[in-house]
Formats: structure tokens, C-alpha cells, sequence
């Protein structure tokens, strides 16, 4: 009868478990960078369209500077910042804001980079087993959803002149991070629960990125990771890495996130038909006073502007600039523009033209991800300028712009409840309704700048300023 009564106990102990494990899957909406597999899209109702520091709001919390976005799983919510030498894991209750815990951990370095990013710019991944934060300065950290330290993976430093932003996201037991840089690009995938790695592959002829990769099932066997870089698009199997394909989309950087939209993928891609800079001879006779044939940083930092862009064009990092580094740097950005519709169906190596299901060239968003929410897809660019398309044809349908929120845009568009939100870098939130002809339906003001993407779960808007975390939610 004791054994009996154990074995209950523990029959017991388990289905609490399972419970507990079944209901934090289900709230588990938004876990990583742009929330469901990197799509930006929550299926709740009851968003607030009206908010701000002064209406709708059901807590505001200070919180350290970071740009990472928020993440939400079951009644938690976990966000990364910095402060100094010290990089910080957080986690708020979802509704209350009270802090349950935070864990610092030294910068193993301190890299040089460019002054708009900072050392906690990549967004944690969370599931029911706790958070993954990426800190460049340091490498992957793993937390229980109590705060205890799980696992820790050294890695760096990275070579990077505007700094590392590609957040991680968790699939199939694996936690998957796309680091691409000036040279010696990579994706690696280590074990959820160990932080061992389980695969590592480069991704040669990769320049600097900005990159979160998603999942993609073209079949019922198989699962991809696409991974969308400087001027391709690749997919990698997820469980060994090696790679599927791969597609010329364009020019530019990797930013943000490719869509899944059944078996087409989806993304924009922002290039030009001029080189980035003058040629290497003129500005040559502009700056080479030893008349040596190369730039040093002390010759070509004398224009400001341009002088604070040198380790982008500096690939080796010498503090010399060669007429090859400044071609190479020059000419990164030019090719196509454009957002696009890939149907790669069970093609390998280079995808062909024919997999290109339609194209379009006008207003491509440079930094925000698009937006893919019921068959319209969306791009905001600087200037709050919305347009959206036909997702099967790339049909325009409407461009305009949000009226009241003009200036720049770091934050990715989201959507739920017939609704898209879009914050600016000054701090508008603009709540648009979903729809092929948009319409504008208010803008709300923060009070101060807003970098993130914010985070959708059950009706509340997350949404970090400078300073803050807020919680939005309409009445109830």
C-alpha cells in the first residue's frame, strides 16, 4: 500500500507538471523577436486602440536601457538592457510589471560599435523552460522562468561595425542564432536544455547582418530554417544544418525577418543602382594628404560624417582603407530592391527566377521587417509611410502615409484584432485598421523614443520607451 500511495503521489506530481508545462504553451504567444515564428501576428481580440503614459495603461515599470523587444510566455515577461559593464536579464510579471527577478552577468569585452546600437539589442527567446538572452559582449545565457542559471556559451567576438542585433529563437529542442559580420559569418544551433552545440555552419561571401531566422515546413518530414542575410536568402535543415537553398533577393543588409505564408516565403529587401560612395580616386585627392594611395583614420575622419562610418569600410579593421575594402563597401548595397514572394517548392541549390512569384519595387522599409496579417502585406518606411499589397499577387493596394507619426523607423510593424500597430523612433504608436485600403484609426504618444518592436498577448500591448516598460489594455 505504500508503494502504492508513492506511485500515486508521483502519477499526481506528474499530470500537475504536465498542467502547468500545457498552460504556459498555451499563453505562450509571443516568444521570440516579432512573436509566433517571427510573424508579427497575435490572435487575440480586445486591443486598445487609444493609449498611452496617461490613458489605458495597467502598469508602467522602469527598466534599464536596452532596444531589445520584449517577450511574453505564460505570466511572464522577459526583456534584456545593459547598464555599463554589467548586461542585465529581466523578467516582469505580465500583469502587474512588479519585477520577479533580474541577472547580470560582466561584458566578457567591449566592442566598438556604432553609436545607434547598443549591447542589448538582440531580443531573448522564452518557452515554458524559462528565457535564452543573446549578448554579444558575451554569448547565449539560459535562465529557468525562476531566474536560475541553466547554461552559459561563450561566443565572440564578433567583427560587426554597426554592433550584432540577430535575436535567437527556439525550434525542435534547439536554439538557433544567426551571426553574420564582416567576415567569418555563421549559424549555429546548441541544445534548448544544455546550451551544447548540436550544429554550426558558415555562410561564406556573407557580409554584415541583422538577421532572425524562422521555421519553415515544406514538407511534413522536413523543417528549414531560413535565414535571410546581406543579399541572399538561405535555407538550412534544422536539425543538421546543412544548407537547402539558396536565393539572390537583393542587395543591402539582412534585417529583420523573412514571413512564412504556406509554401511561399516572404520578404523585402532594400537596395539601390548607385554605389554607396564616391569613388576611391576622388576621395583620394579629397583626403590623402601623405598621397600614400590609402585612407588612415586620421585623414578620412576629418569629415564627421563620413569619418564615423570608417570601420564599415575598414573589412580588416587596420585602421588603413585600401582602394579593394572601399569597392567592396561601395558597391554592398547595389542590386535590386524590392519585397518579394519566394515559392522554393523542393528545389536545391541556387533557387531559379521561376521561384520568384512576384516582386515589388517601391517604398521598401530599410530597417522594420514587413508585415503579413490577413493575405495584406505591410511595409512602413521612414516618414510613416504604409503601403500594403495583394500577398498572393503583389497587387498595390494602398500607400499613404501615417499622418501625425513622420521621422524615422526602427520598430517592426505587429498585428491582432484587425488592427496593426507601428512605433517611431520619436515615440508615436500608430493603430491602423488591417485592411487592403488601411485606414488610420489614432496615433498615441509615448513621451519618449521608442526602439523596440512591441509585444501582443491576450488583448495588452507591450510597448518599451527609453526609459519604460508599459502594459496598454483596453477596459474590462
Amino acid at each position: 500500500m505504500k508503494n502504492q500511495g508513492m506511485k500515486m503521489k508521483r502519477i499526481c506530481a506528474s499530470l500537475l507538471v504536465f498542467a502547468a508545462v500545457s498552460a504556459v504553451r498555451v499563453d505562450a504567444q509571443w516568444t521570440q523577436f516579432r512573436g509566433p515564428n517571427g510573424s508579427g501576428v497575435d490572435s487575440s481580440t480586445g486591443y486598445p486602440t487609444e493609449f498611452s503614459p496617461s490613458k489605458n495603461v495597467s502598469w508602467k515599470t522602469s527598466v534599464p536601457y536596452g532596444q531589445s523587444s520584449p517577450v511574453v510566455v505564460g505570466s511572464r515577461l522577459y526583456l534584456t538592457a545593459s547598464d555599463g559593464d554589467r548586461l542585465i536579464t529581466l523578467c516582469l510579471d505580465k500583469l502587474t510589471g512588479k519585477e520577479l527577478w533580474r541577472r547580470e552577468v560582466k561584458r566578457a569585452r567591449v566592442t566598438e560599435a556604432y553609436k545607434a546600437n547598443d549591447p542589448a539589442s538582440p531580443t531573448p527567446a522564452a518557452d515554458e523552460a524559462g528565457v535564452v538572452s543573446f549578448f554579444p559582449d558575451w554569448g547565449l545565457l539560459a535562465f529557468s522562468p525562476n531566474g536560475d542559471p541553466r547554461w552559459g556559451l561563450p561566443l565572440g567576438p564578433f567583427r560587426n561595425f554597426y554592433g550584432m542585433a540577430g535575436s535567437p529563437i527556439i525550434a525542435a529542442g534547439l536554439v538557433v542564432l544567426v551571426c553574420d559580420q564582416q567576415s567569418d559569418a555563421f549559424v549555429i544551433a546548441v541544445d534548448r536544455a544544455t546550451g551544447r552545440q548540436r550544429w554550426r555552419t558558415d555562410r561564406p561571401g556573407v557580409r554584415i547582418g541583422w538577421g532572425t531566422p524562422v521555421v519553415f515546413k515544406p514538407a511534413p518530414t522536413r523543417t528549414d530554417v531560413i535565414v535571410l542575410g546581406s543579399t541572399r536568402l538561405d535555407a538550412y535543415d534544422l536539425a543538421t544544418g546543412t544548407q537547402r537553398w539558396w536565393a539572390l533577393v537583393g542587395a543591402g543588409d539582412g534585417l529583420g525577418t523573412a514571413i512564412v505564408n504556406g509554401d511561399a516565403i516572404l520578404m523585402s529587401s532594400q537596395g539601390s543602382n548607385e554605389p554607396a560612395l564616391p569613388s576611391f580616386a576622388s576621395t583620394l585627392a579629397k583626403y590623402d594628404k601623405n598621397k600614400d594611395g590609402r585612407l588612415s583614420f586620421a585623414e578620412f575622419s576629418v569629415d564627421k560624417d563620413m569619418g564615423e562610418h570608417f570601420g564599415w569600410v575598414d573589412a580588416n579593421s587596420d585602421r588603413v582603407i585600401v582602394a579593394d575594402e572601399w569597392n567592396a563597401a561601395s558597391n554592398q548595397y547595389v542590386g535590386e530592391s524590392g519585397a518579394l514572394a519566394l515559392r522554393p517548392g523542393d528545389a536545391a541549390g541556387r533557387l531559379q527566377p521561376a521561384a520568384i512569384a512576384w516582386r515589388f519595387q517601391k517604398n521598401i522599409p530599410y530597417i522594420p521587417a514587413p508585415l503579413l496579417y490577413q493575405n495584406v502585406f505591410y511595409m512602413v518606411k521612414t516618414g510613416g509611410i504604409v503601403t500594403s499589397l495583394d500577398a498572393a499577387t503583389g497587387k498595390l493596394l494602398k500607400e499613404g502615409r501615417a499622418t501625425g507619426a513622420p521621422g524615422e523607423y526602427y520598430a517592426s510593424p505587429v498585428a491582432a484584432d484587425g488592427k496593426v500597430f507601428i512605433a517611431s523612433t520619436e515615440g508615436k504608436v500608430s493603430v491602423i485598421r488591417a485592411a487592403g485600403e488601411w485606414e488610420l484609426l489614432g496615433v498615441n504618444d509615448m513621451g519618449e523614443e521608442v526602439h523596440a518592436t512591441p509585444a501582443l498577448n491576450e488583448g495588452r500591448v507591450y510597448v518599451r520607451t527609453r526609459s519604460a516598460m508599459f502594459c496598454f489594455s483596453a477596459p474590462r
